[in-house]
């Protein structure tokens, strides 16, 4: 019976020290393997720290940088990840500025009867041109005032 018993203690402290001598993966194997699950994101990088993953970077969406957090809580070893990414803001649509196309009609209706002076569209700013008398030029100014189209640029040469 105490052969038994002694078998017994050997063989639960075999055991025992086998499951405390069970390989850890080491930080520089796991930031290695978090690595390669996160290159798919540009920008990013991930550093293992006694099995915490610091996940650091822009990504271009919220739901890549989420993508990203659920694929390195699957790295086994990886205890918990540590989010500080930001994502990339949207940029803001470039507003271009152009002239209404019937204010732009109006303007050139109202100047048909006047020769060399035109109405265009210059960089989103309306834009008188050409070249005519300064009788003619005060009539310009008139016309386009009683428009009440508010600012334009008068780029109208007096000969």
């Amino acid at each position: 019976m105490r052969k038994t018993i002694k078998i017994a203690a050997l063989a639960l402290m075999v055991s025992m020290t086998a499951v405390s001598c069970k390989k850890k993966v080491s930080d520089a194997e796991l930031t290695s393997q978090a690595t390669t699950v996160i290159t798919a994101y540009p920008g990013t990088t991930v550093e293992v720290k006694e099995g915490q993953a610091h996940l650091s970077g822009v990504f271009a969406t919220e739901a890549d940088k989420q993508a990203a957090i659920e694929a390195l809580k699957k790295v086994q070893g990886v205890k918990d990840v540590h989010d500080m990414a930001t994502v990339a803001p949207v940029a803001a649509p470039v507003e271009v500025n152009t002239v209404d196309a019937a204010v732009l009609q109006k303007v050139n209706d109202a100047l048909k009867d006047i020769p060399g002076v035109k109405a265009e569209d210059v960089a989103g700013t309306l834009t008188l041109t050409g070249s005519t008398t300064s009788a003619n030029a005060r009539k310009v100014k008139e016309s386009v005032d009683a428009l009440k189209i508010g600012k334009y640029d008068n780029k109208i040469t007096v000969k």
